[in-house]
Parts: C-alpha cells; structure tokens; sequence
C-alpha cells in the first residue's frame, strides 16, 4: 500500500474556500490587461482589491497556478504579465531522436521547431514556454526556449548499460532522446543489459545531460512478463492501492444491505442477462429486451458504482488517478479494487445487485420514442458467452446449456431490436469498420505459440447497439435537464484530411466529395461501397486515417463517427472514470441532489482523455514487444502478408493470420530508385515501374528482430520453399 498526497479537482477548490471574493484566472488576466505590462503581485493586490493575509496568500498561490499552467510569466524582477503579451507560448515538447524537437502549442496552432541546442533542456512531455524568433524557409516557426514550466519525467524506465566506466540509462520510451547518467554509487547494483528504473535527479540543462539513480532492478531484458512491467513504469501507471482505499474498503459489504434496496425499483424478476468475452470477470451491464406491439422495450442496466465510491472519497481520488482500467493481453490493471470490479459491483449471475438503470421504448424504425432512468436492485439470470450466444442463436442449442425459456425469449427478441438498430444505424450512416484485434495463444512452457486475430460475431454488435442507445439516451436526458458532465466527442476530419482522402479515392475510380462540413453518410457510403472490391483494407484504412480521434469534453458537440447528435459514456462505470461521472449526474437530477461544479468538468474531462490515450500506449507498446518476442526465433522464415502502410523509407507489411508488421526498407526493395507518390500512397520505381501500395499481396522474409525498438525489418522473398517451411536458428525466451 502507498500514501500520497491526493489530486482531485474538488481538492483545488478547498485551498480557496475560505475565501469568498478571490478573484478568478479571468479576473486576474482582465486587471493586468488593464493595467498594461508585468507588475508586482502587491500592484495586483491592490488593483483586485484584495487585502486580507487569507485572501493574500490564496491570490498568490493562484497567480503562481497560473505561472505554472503558462498563463502568466514571471520576470526576474517577481513581476507577472500575460504571456501573449510577452509573445510567449506554453506547450508540450515532442522530442525528435535526432536531439531537435517541437513544441504543440496548448492553444493550438503550428508545432514550434526547437534547434538541439534548446531542445537539449528538455525531455519529452516537458511543459514549456516558448518565444517564437521567427520562421524558416517553408514559413513554419521556430523558436527560443525561455522556460521549463512542468517535467514531464521524474522516472524512466529503460535498460543500464556501462561503457568505458560510465554508466547510463538507455530509456525504453524512444521518445525520451537523451540517456540518464548514472553516477557510481547510485547504480543500485544494477548489472549491465539489465531493466531499471531510475529516478531523475537533476533534469537535463544546455550543459549537461540528465544525472539519475536507479531505484529498482526489474530483472533480465528477456525475463518472463517483462514487456507488462516496462509498460506500466513507462506509462507511470498506477498499480498500488494507498493506505487510505484499503481502509475505506474495509466498510463495504459483500451483498447490498436491506437500507441501500430500500426505495429503489425492484427488477429482481426480470430475466436480465449479461453478454461478454469468456475471459471477463468484471460485468458492468445487463440487458433484456422484450418486443411490444409497437416495438420494443429494452432495459439496460449499468452497475451502479457510484452508489459505493463517493465523490472525493479515497476511492473516487484513486479512482480518478486511473482514469481508466488497462487491459493488457494477460493482465489487467484495474481502476477499481477487485472487491468492488470483480465484487459487489460486478452483475454476476444469481446475485442481487444494485443498478442504475435506462428502460428505453424503442419503435420499429430503430428510434427510441421514450427514455427514463431509475435506480433498482437486479438479479442477472445468466452469464453468458459473445460465441455461444451466437452459436444459439444460429441454431446450436448446445451452446447454451439448460436455458431458461424467459432467457431465450431475452435473446430472440435482442437480436430482432439489433436488427431494427442496425437498420436505423445504416440510415443515418454511421461509420461501420470492423478493426481485428491481436489475441496471444500460450503453450505449456508459458511461451507464445501463436498469435490469433479476435472474431467479432453478431452477439458483439447486439450488446454494441444496446449500449450505443443508453449512452445516446444519458447524453440527451442529462442536456435536457442541463446537468454538468463530459460527453463523449467526435469532431469532422479537418479539411485538408477530407481533400487528400478525396484525391486518393478518385485515384481509384471512386466519388468523394466531402468538404470539412461534410456529413458522415459520405464516408459511410465510401466504406459500403467497399465491401465488395479487393482493394477494401486500403479504403478502410485510408478513411480511418483522416478521421479525428474520439475525446471526453465537458461540452457536447455530437460523435461524427457515430452520426449522433449527442453522445456520452453511461454503460461501464467499473473500468472507465467518465462513466461514473455520468453516473453521478444522473443519480443527482434523479435524487434533487445538488449537481457538481461546471468549471470542473474541463479538467476532469482532460484527465480522462489522457488517460485514455496513456492506458492505449502502454497496451500497444507490451503488443508490440510480445509480437517481437514471437517473432525472434522466426529469422529467415518466409510469410505471406499485405502492404500495409507506405512510407518514402520503404513498406510495412503485415503478415496474414498472426497480425504481425515489420518493415521493407526501401533499400531491400527490388533493384530500382523508388519515388514516393503521397497522394496515392505508392512507392513506385523510376526504372522498372514496380509499384507496392496498400493492399497489395506480397511475400516476404523475416531479416531482423529489434525487442529493444519493437522493429521487425523483412525483406522480400525470392523464389524459393513455400512460406512458412523455411525454419532458421533463432532464440525466444521462455514466459
């Protein structure tokens, strides 16, 4: 167990409590616009009128907030002033391998070229202030480092080496450019080739590199559950409970007690089933649909988490440090303890449980005509499997073994409503690309044996329709009733993305006219029209990349994606933190309750969609090793794959069946100068006129495995034994 101090936005809020009238960030920046240059804190003071020692001291700890967030910069002479006003911006460095890097201004706008020189200060992640001294040659920006407002890294994680007597960290994150040096004595007695995580103890300065000490010995670079480890201190992911959740979990009961039944809806009767993956142990919904003259009346319900994690309790503030549960190919790091995930949260079979609920009356056309939320107590009556749903449903009874006839009923009557929705989806063209995700087979010897793509059946997409329509349903009722929360947003493709994917398509004989306002119909008849041609992974793949990634936003601005107008994230409050907000501003218009803050929906929102996208980086990255340790013993063995990406370097070829990418350089390539074509994304020869493109069928030979990059390189195969005979030497570790 771990004590720390907490951070959770409700927190933030306690510093200033006590005072009533501390001026707000707007108030602050709207006096010093008033006042015309960087002044004193005692000028600013007196300007907002603020003078009581509380109230002085709160003032000061929020300008330095501000200080610290960029908002404001401090002069040598403890003035403050606007950054804009001092052509200054804050941003994020992204560091480039070869010691330059940029930095993506926080307000948006063009990245901000570093030269080595100033990038050096900095590591990747570092929050920065930046002046820009001009622009280059393309009429792109460049700029001065002025001041590092926030290090990114306190710990890396990477592997020790010692060469000629110094010692240093070579960090695993391949981001981070520059290697820690480790002096003697701080070496932790790691032994060289080892993993380690080494502290940082003196950032990196124009003069010097960063100077650490190793805290931890992981082990050997090749020992079992290595990649799962790196991951998780690369990502700096939470593993640890504090002392203060074991404490309060010492008060939460294995059954729900006659009190928290009490005044909720009883649906303990209804024969609500759950449907998920066979290796799934945390069940956050429930589902039965029933058909009706008119149509249909589905009940979703949704564990009800909120109910024992509060708001701003120990648990909630852990809770929000996750963001999120990570889901690793043999682990799990849950956001909630297992008492309460796979616990008395979890809707397993023959259990009462409590459940925030959404009962939907749904017509024939697929739109849902009513919508109400209630709280209730449930009772699943069966835990059931995606594959032998569909099995059952298909006509093999026994898949299902010794069902109960309302269970049954259940089932029929879901997939007619996932009929109606899927029509209704396809009308309003939602965007449909089924992605295969990489599943690792072990032997015996706990040593991958092969690596299987994951089938998606129609059970998967009847559970995705139920819970796009809850999520629909939360959205709309909680901006009827204008309750705080965060939603879950989609932004249109920008417009350059919408002209290069139309120059590309018409390349292909196919029509696109989609402008930067264009509805999401006209990708959705691009990928249907898809379906029926060779080229369909290149299509597929080409929409996916002009698309915008999904986020959390305290402002609804609709799910492109999806074609909806409103959207949220209601149906897994156990693995994911912004459903349980949801949850709360439901509970909270359904109860009177007072509802949360508004203002801080924006930094909650934020916080979850970093860890969303930190949680998808550590899962990626173990992926990729684990598909580097596959493939290691595999050095000269010929496969048979599909162009899967084209680059100027060269072509990513993924390997058909075990979902494995490695690269043809450009140099491996068949004798010839090669141009690249970007539009549409060829690689061509100048002599020969051989093309490699995006989908292309094409065999190739494993040259190189690089664990400690996650590279594959491949070259491309001569005329020879089949793909797959060929078994050369090689070495993988045992698991």
């Amino acid at each position: 167990m771990r004590s720390r101090k907490p951070d959770h936005p409700a927190e933030a809020a306690e510093d200033y409590a006590h005072v009533e009238s501390l001026p707000t960030r707007a108030d602050i920046r709207a006096a010093l616009e008033t006042i015309g240059e960087p002044c004193s804190l005692r000028r600013l003071a007196a300007d907002l009128k603020v003078s009581t020692k509380p109230a002085l001291n709160a003032l000061k700890r929020r300008v330095r907030a501000m200080t610290r967030d960029g908002q404001l910069t401090a002069t040598r002479g403890a003035r403050f002033g606007l950054s804009e006003e001092m052509d200054l911006l804050a941003g994020h460095v992204l560091a480039h391998r070869d010691g330059y890097a940029f930095v993506r201004p926080e307000k948006g706008g063009d990245d901000i070229y570093l030269a080595p020189r100033e990038a050096r200060r900095t590591l990747h992640g570092d929050k920065v202030l930046v002046r820009i001294a001009g622009l280059d040659r393309r009429q792109r920006p460049f700029g001065n480092l002025i001041e590092v407002l926030e290090r990114a890294h306190e710990q890396v994680v990477g592997r020790y080496f010692r060469q000629r007597g110094i010692g240093f960290v070579v960090p695993d994150n391949h981001r981070i450019n520059q290697d820690i040096l480790i002096p003697d004595g701080a070496t932790g007695g790691a032994a060289d080739g080892q993993i380690v995580v080494a502290t940082i103890e003196q950032q990196p300065d124009r003069h010097s590199q960063p100077l650490g000490r190793i805290v931890e010995v992981l082990g050997e670079h090749m020992a079992a559950g290595m990649e799962i480890e790196v991951a998780i201190r690369s990502h700096n992911l939470p593993t640890e409970w504090p002392d203060e959740v074991a404490q309060q979990l010492l008060s939460v009961a294995s059954v729900p007690s006659p009190g928290d039944i009490a005044n909720r809806h009883d649906l303990r009767a209804l024969p609500l089933v759950t449907i998920d993956g066979v290796d799934a142990r945390d069940f956050d919904d429930a589902v039965h649909a029933r058909r009706t003259a008119k149509g249909f009346v589905l009940t979703v319900a949704i564990a009800d988490v909120g109910h024992y994690v509060a708001d701003d309790s120990a648990l909630d503030r852990e809770a929000f440090l996750r963001g999120t549960s990570v889901y690793f190919p043999d682990r799990v790091i849950p956001m909630l303890p297992e008492q309460l995930s796979n616990g008395i949260c979890s809707l397993v079979p023959d259990a009462e449980r409590l459940a925030l609920v959404c009962e939907m009356t749904i017509g024939e056309d697929g739109e849902v005509r009513r919508a109400r939320f209630f709280e209730a107590v449930i009772r699943s009556h069966a835990r059931l499997i995606y594959e032998q749903v569909q099995g059952w449903i298909d006509g093999d009874e026994s898949q299902i073994e010794h069902i109960d006839a309302t269970v049954a009923s259940n089932l029929r009557d879901l997939y007619a409503l996932y009929a109606v929705f899927r029509q209704a989806r396809a009308q309003r063209g939602a965007l449909d690309v089924d992605t295969v995700e990489p599943r690792f087979i072990y032997d015996k010897q706990s040593k991958i044996e092969r690596v299987e793509g994951s089938q998606r059946v129609d059970a998967h997409r009847v559970i995705e329709e139920c819970m796009v329509a809850a999520n629909v349903a939360a959205a709309r009722y909680l901006l009827r009733h204008k309750q705080p929360a965060v939603y879950r947003v989609h932004e249109p493709p920008a417009e350059d993305r919408c002209t290069e994917l139309g120059e590309f398509l018409r390349g292909l004989g196919m029509s696109f006219s989609a402008t930067a306002t264009a509805d999401t119909k006209s990708f959705a008849r691009v990928l249907d029209a898809a379906r029926q041609r060779a080229d369909r992974r290149l299509i597929e793949t080409m929409v996916l990349r002009s698309l915008k990634l999904a986020v959390y936003s305290e402002e609804n601005t609709g799910h492109f994606g999806l074609s909806l107008d409103a959207y949220t994230h209601f149906t897994s409050p156990i693995r994911r933190y912004p459903d349980l907000i949801v949850h709360r501003a439901l509970k909270a218009q359904l109860n009177s309750a007072r509802p949360a803050a508004a203002e801080s929906m924006a930094d909650r929102a934020a916080r979850c969609s970093m860890c969303e996208r930190r949680a998808d980086e550590a899962t990626r990255d173990a992926v990729a090793w684990l598909k580097c340790e596959f493939m290691l013993d595999k050095i000269g063995e010929r496969y048979t794959g599909i162009v899967a990406g084209v680059a100027e370097f060269g072509i990513f070829v993924e390997l058909d069946n075990i979902f494995v990418e490695g690269l043809v350089h450009v140099s491996e390539l068949p004798g010839d100068y090669y141009q690249y074509d970007a539009a549409g994304h060829i690689l061509r020869g100048r002599g020969h006129k051989r093309e490699f493109r995006i989908g292309q069928p094409i065999e190739v030979v494993v040259a190189r495995v690089d664990l400690d990059n996650r590279k594959i390189d491949f070259t491309i195969a001569k005329a020879g034994p089949e793909p797959g005979r060929k078994r050369a030497r090689g070495r993988a570790r045992r698991r």
